[in-house]
This record gives C-alpha cells, structure tokens and sequence, in this order.
C-alpha cells in the first residue's frame, strides 16, 4: 500500500511541473491531456482545455507526486496539508527552500529547531504548502 499526494492546479500543472523541476528536480514519468484520454471527461472542460493536463506524475526523490489541471479554472486552496522534504544536508536543505519559496510566503524562516539542525516552513507560488528540513541527530 502507498500513500501519494495528488495535486490540482486549476489550469496550471505545466506551468507548476515547469516550476518543480527547476525548483527541486522533479523528473516528470509521465503526462496525459485531455485531448489524449482514451474516453471523454465525465464532466464538462472549460473551453479550450484540450491541452491541459489531465494527469501527471512525477518524481521528487524517491516520492511520486501525481497532478492535474483538475476539472475547472476555479482557485486551488491547499490549505491544512503541507508536503515535507527532508534533504541530505543543510545547504541543500536552503537551495530547496529558498526555491520553493520563492513568490511564495513563507511561514517559518530557515533555522535550528529543537527536532532539526535546519527547518523551514513555506507555501509556493501556487499555493502548495512545504516543509523543508534536515534529519536531526539519531537518539
């Protein structure tokens, strides 16, 4: 069994997929539009959606994150779930965040904390909420 979070965009997955993988490396493993669906939508698209995606994933380490530009042009709201990365080390740990947060807002500042020798806390251009983090020291 697996847990993956699934993300809409509201007509912007190309644009946050683009983001994603000059942010934080995503590599995409796949990308279907509405146009290649092998049957209709069950619901009505917004005019001229025929490009738009209708389901992706891609990977951010080990994670698979799938995504789409959902159903409607109506704004996303991520609030209550954050995704969380836990980087190799202090510096990629503030390249990670610093991109994520970048046209974002961020919520905690980069800095030691009681669980991690650097954590961060921060929403991106789209909405989506992040944790970026260092494993702390092995009790």
């Amino acid at each position: 069994m697996r847990v993956e979070p699934y993300l809409m965009f509201s007509g912007r997955c190309e644009e946050a997929l683009s983001f994603y993988k000059s942010a934080i490396g995503a590599q995409p493993v796949m990308v279907m539009r509405f146009k290649e669906s092998p049957e209709p939508p069950h619901m009505p698209l917004p005019p001229n959606w025929s490009e738009k995606i209708m389901h992706c994933g891609f990977k951010v380490g080990q994670t698979l994150v799938m995504a789409s530009d959902g159903m409607s042009a109506e704004k996303v709201n991520f609030s209550g779930v954050s995704l969380s990365i836990t980087a190799d080390d202090e510096a990629q740990a503030k390249r990670l965040f610093d991109a994520l947060a970048a046209g974002g807002n961020i919520f905690m500042p980069m800095g030691k904390t009681f669980w991690s020798p650097c954590f961060g806390m921060c929403s991106d251009k789209f909405g989506v909420n992040w944790m970026v983090g260092v494993d702390g020291p092995q009790a």
